[in-house]
């Protein structure tokens, strides 16, 4: 590690160092100011002073509680401040990088850094494991802001973002609607994660077990509780969607000819709507329109596309192709999900009309790109990566355009029958 021992190297050093204790030494340089202003006027002063700034940091607890949350956030500047020294993260004049601004998260402590000249976001990312060792972190998480490279948000991590179960927001709900964000589950820095369905299709992949259909499920609940939302389910396993079946338009099990003609009434319908936006020169379906959001999902997408014959197997593919690659503007959204993925199973020119992707735990680094796209798993994003004990725990491609690791909330069957219950009445009640 290199050594900076010149008092041109260690200005930059000790002016940071001084500036985190400016809310002390201010604290300090105040109290013994006051103190002598009122031993000047009585010898009882600073006896006075004294009890009566107790007595109002009793009276007034949160005075108290935000002297103390400002001391410790100020702590653990210093501490990050501490690390980056050590850990010779500086510029090329020997100053490290100036925090700007920094919130608590649940699991830890957010940063918002400005980088000194000579440093760039790669330098800070390839030193983070340094820099959660130096802090006795479970580990430091670098990102770089898009709108101005000379800042970087760094995400110290210091307790377990994954419980063992995250219970579903949606048991709350009354009702919602599928045009708002929808809580979708858990990041890696413990903030919620959220995901805007319309206008979007979202494959799910994964193995046996790794939690593709708990995730499924809180999906189909979140559009059953939309009583403006029409579903059509595809359920080759037949048991997996069948405690929604009563809410859909149509469901479909184990059977590829009927899952094509479901197919081929869903193509008429978007161009019916397409007919209808045109003819009212809309571009697009809005929150406003009468027609509501219509929702595909398709559980175990290998078994319509590798089963049964041939000419079926074709004619799946293509209207599943069509309804991907233009629902979307006409308020069609396809969800489907698949285990043991593979390019022969979902081919890569399906795969890439679904903007969202949700990658749970694969058997290979192939495996989890056939869901997230090529490339991914050797940029570190792969779900071959993810312990097979952390069921509901995968990589998310979405918004952001990076994958995130997310854990996703959990619901057992008596939950999803209690979510398909209020569903049911919710509608009958339209």
């Amino acid at each position: 590690m290199r050594s900076y021992t010149s008092t041109s190297e260690r200005r930059p050093w000790m002016a940071s160092a001084i500036w985190g204790w400016r809310l002390e030494l201010s604290l300090a340089f105040a109290t013994v100011m006051v103190l002598a202003v009122a031993d000047a006027v009585s010898p009882v002063g600073p006896f006075v002073v004294v009890t009566g700034a107790l007595v109002a940091l009793w009276r007034r607890p949160d005075l108290r509680k935000r002297l103390e949350a400002t001391a410790r956030d100020n702590r653990e500047i210093r501490w990050l401040q501490y690390a980056l020294w050590h850990c010779a993260v500086v510029g090329r004049d020997g100053s490290i990088p100036k925090v700007e601004r920094s919130a608590r998260l649940p699991v830890g402590r957010r940063y918002l850094i400005c980088l000194p000249i000579g440093l760039h976001c790669e330098a800070l990312q390839d030193r983070s494991n340094e820099l959660a060792a130096a802090l006795s972190a479970r580990e430091v998480r670098v990102k770089a802001i898009a709108q101005n490279a000379r800042y970087v948000e760094v995400a110290v991590i210091y307790a377990n973002a994954f419980p063992a179960l995250i219970p579903s927001p949606l048991l709350h709900r009354p009702s919602l609607s599928l045009w708002e964000s929808l809580a979708f589950g858990t990041g890696q820095d413990g903030l919620g994660v959220t995901i805007h369905l319309p206008e979007h299709n979202l494959l799910i992949g994964g193995e046996p077990g790794s939690g593709k259909s708990v995730a499924l499920s809180s999906l189909v609940a979140a559009a059953a509780l939309d009583p403006s939302v029409t579903l059509t389910l595809l359920d080759g396993k037949q048991v997996e969607l069948a405690p929604w079946s009563p809410l859909a338009e149509r469901f479909v099990g184990a059977d590829q000819g009927e899952a094509v003609g479901a197919l081929e009434d869903l193509r008429e319908l978007m161009d019916r709507r397409y007919a209808a936006l045109a003819a009212s020169r809309k571009r697009k379906l809005t929150p406003h329109d009468l027609d509501g959001l219509h929702v595909v999902v398709i559980d175990e997408l290998s078994f319509y596309l590798r089963g049964g014959k041939k000419e079926a197997r074709e004619q799946f593919a293509e209207l599943l192709r069509d309804l991907v690659s233009r629902g979307r503007a006409a308020g069609v959204i396809v969800v489907a999900s698949t285990q043991k993925p593979s390019h022969e199973v979902v081919p890569t020119w399906i795969r890439d009309l679904f903007s969202f992707r949700l990658a749970f735990r694969c058997t290979s680094p192939d495996a989890s790109d056939t869901i997230l796209g090529q490339g991914w798993a050797s940029q570190g994003y792969s779900a071959a990566t993810i312990d097979p004990g952390m069921r509901g725990v995968g990589y998310l491609l979405a918004e952001g355009g990076l994958p995130v690791l997310i854990k996703t909330p959990y619901l057992s069957d008596g939950e999803i029958d209690q979510l398909a219950h209020r569903a049911l009445r919710l509608r009958g009640a339209r």
